[in-house]
């Protein structure tokens, strides 16, 4: 069971934070899971006033002395600079500090599979400038797509797009849970650990 820690200025957990993970602990001092060097741990960084500097400081602390663990930073104001710059480091995820704890469970269960997880509009502008370097053919992907029923289809070319969840359900004009689930299924027919992922498998030379 991967335990979470978060690391922030803070004194106490924000809400958000206490709901997702009521386990959790919050602390502004990294050493303090040193006796559990080995444990399972996913780092939450909240940033700090001085960014990126103590960002990088951090990263590097937690990867020399916590070889097992995995870190996600938490931003007031997501920056894409700041994410390609934390993902550079080994950070697995970055998102908005103020995620609902749905999308930080969800984010979690993502790392725990071995993605990677960056904010929707993040996300879209790493997929526009990551699926202009891809070379799959249109009858690659179209092979790819045959593998998934209509449906998994539907809601993977959406996915591929950079949309949430929320925006793949109304487009489609199917709940969220639906949209996860077929993602999921997704995932596994095509053996993708993110969206980010198929989005590299499906991109944009597929035309409906």
């Amino acid at each position: 069971m991967m335990q979470d820690i978060f690391i922030s200025p803070l004194s106490t957990n924000l809400n958000s934070w206490a709901e997702a993970f009521p386990k959790a602990k919050i602390t502004n001092n990294v050493e303090v899971a040193k006796s559990q060097q080995d444990a399972l741990i996913l780092f939450w960084l909240h940033m700090n006033v001085d960014r990126q500097e103590w960002l990088t400081n951090t990263i590097l602390l937690i990867q020399k002395n916590y070889k097992n663990s995995k870190i996600v930073v938490l931003a007031n104001a997501p920056i894409q600079a700041e994410a390609m710059h934390a993902l550079s480091l080994g950070a697995v995820g970055y998102c908005h500090a103020y995620s609902d704890p749905e999308v930080l469970r969800e984010i979690k269960t993502v790392i725990s599979h071995g993605g990677l997880w960056l904010g929707n509009e993040l996300l879209r502008r790493l997929i526009e400038a990551s699926t202009k370097l891809v070379g799959n053919q249109p009858k690659q992907v179209e092979a790819l797509l045959a593998q998934l029923t209509k449906r998994q289809k539907d809601v993977a070319i959406e996915a591929a797009k950079g949309l949430s969840n929320k925006e793949i359900a109304r487009i489609l004009k199917i709940s969220e849970r639906t949209v996860k689930a077929h993602l999921a299924a997704t995932f596994e027919c095509l053996k993708v650990k993110d969206r980010l992922q198929l989005a590299l498998m499906l991109n944009s030379n597929y035309r409906r």
